[in-house]
């Protein structure tokens, strides 16, 4: 009898982990679309705050959960709901600007493979964001210049693909690095100290003294 009532103890734990993971993801994923509404208008791609939601999915959820939570906002945008920042729809693919979309992925990903162990230090959690952006560029950039090329039939340069479309949203997108490391650094003890937290993997018991 004992046994069956921690079997079921441990059932009912384990459900609830995964309804919270669930909820977690979720809410990211509506994040990223309420980011792409805050946004200032500029040629090709806007401004907006969905780096800055993307990353702290990466930070606090992990790198598959956050990863997780970029594609099922993908999914939705990519059926027909409007949650990008120009609409919805497959045919949304041939936006110019969807290659910084899909480099979300990675970059949420990357994030949160570099800082998954209990306590990051705020170096590490700054250097996982800014690595968290270039993996994003790595996807955004090239896939413009490919739909400008071969969909838009506009030739853009190397020089003017790397200043109007990279550099130029520097300044910006160190802002959200810097507020997204200040946020995540403080909410990834918090977070990770509950039970979904709880079962550490080997490297990050490794790590867990990094300060």
């Amino acid at each position: 009898m004992s046994h069956m009532k921690t079997n079921e103890a441990v059932l009912s734990r384990s459900n609830r982990e995964k309804t919270y993971r669930i909820a977690l993801v979720g809410l990211f994923a509506a994040l990223a679309a309420v980011g792409a509404f805050i946004r200032i208008p500029m040629p090709l791609v806007p401004f907006t705050l969905q780096l800055f939601f993307t990353t702290m999915a990466g930070l606090l959820l992990g790198g598959e959960l956050g990863a997780l939570s970029v594609v099922i906002y993908l999914i939705i945008g990519l059926i027909g709901i409007p949650v990008f920042t120009s609409g919805g729809g497959p045919s949304y693919v041939l936006q110019p600007s969807f290659g910084y979309l899909l480099g979300f992925v990675p970059g949420a990903f990357v994030v949160g493979k570099l800082t998954q162990v209990k306590k990051p230090s705020i170096v590490r959690v700054f250097l996982a964001c800014v690595a968290g952006v270039l993996a994003i560029y790595a996807v955004g950039v090239p896939y413009l210049y490919l739909v400008c090329r071969f969909h838009l039939g506009k030739i853009i340069g190397f020089k003017i693909l790397m200043t109007d479309y990279f550099l130029t949203f520097l300044p910006a997108d160190a802002i959200k690095i810097v507020l997204a490391t200040i946020i995540g650094h403080r909410l990834i003890p918090v977070l990770r100290k509950t039970p979904s937290y709880k079962k550490k993997t080997e490297p990050e018991k490794a790590a867990d003294t990094e300060t």
